[in-house]
């Protein structure tokens, strides 16, 4: 498939998909053993939201260390999701957007043969792999714009954490959805790591988030859901 250029996109930086960043995290905020490597702290109870999460999706975007971690991204698994999507006249899989200053990942990774579409948000057009390429651009809500003009007008956040940071340091993330996993795991890989610097002060105010809804998944995993509180 020849590979499709998105540098002439413009977009207010209202116009940008609703965000929703979904994470399944342990009793003490992190995301990964204090080892370091790909984790998979979920149940089946938090593979049944993600598998809602992407459904009502357009696309995912993910890091690119995230991507190199698991060399794969999360499908669709229940049927009666994909059915729904195939009636509504939507693509089977919601796009996949991966973002990184580098353009070439090694083509024998899964994510290269799972059924998807495959976009680069990066400085450099990749030689192979992808079949979008959107420009970097200078900022979030200028990227979100470039992918809202694209079709994407549902957009869920998968991670990593730097990546969900820059995001929240923008104020472009809508909605969170947090799986809280029964278990502890120490170390410094928490799902907002300090490094990234400070939230803006709106943020970080009583009433920014509000609750969405909490619902028990079994086997002791909790799903909270929050909203971001803006005044307009």
């Amino acid at each position: 498939m020849r590979l499709q250029r998105s540098d002439d996109i413009t977009a207010p930086a209202l116009e940008r998909p609703e965000t929703r960043l979904v994470l399944a995290i342990s009793l003490d905020g992190r995301l990964a053993p204090a080892e370091g490597g790909a984790a998979q702290l979920g149940g089946q109870g938090d593979r049944r939201v993600l598998d809602a999460s992407l459904a009502w999706a357009d696309a995912s975007l993910m890091g690119a260390g995230t991507l190199r971690a698991h060399e794969s991204t999360c499908l669709i698994r229940d049927r009666a999701l994909l059915q729904q999507r195939v009636d509504q006249g939507r693509s089977v899989q919601p796009a996949v957007v991966v973002v990184s200053r580098s353009h070439d990942f090694p083509q024998q990774w899964r994510f290269f043969r799972q059924p998807l579409e495959r976009w680069l948000l990066a400085p450099k057009a990749p030689a192979q792999g992808f079949d979008r390429w959107i420009p970097l651009g200078s900022s979030w809500p200028d990227r979100l714009g470039a992918l809202r003009s694209l079709g994407v007008r549902r957009l869920v956040l998968l991670g990593g954490a730097s990546l969900a940071a820059e995001l929240l340091q923008a104020d472009c993330v809508d909605a969170l959805q947090l799986t809280l996993v029964p278990t502890l795991l120490g170390g410094d890989h928490t799902w907002l790591p300090v490094e990234q610097g400070l939230l803006p002060v709106q943020m970080m105010e009583l009433g920014a988030w509000g609750c969405d809804g909490v619902e028990d998944l079994g086997d002791g995993e909790m799903m909270l859901r929050y909203r971001r509180q803006r005044l307009h």
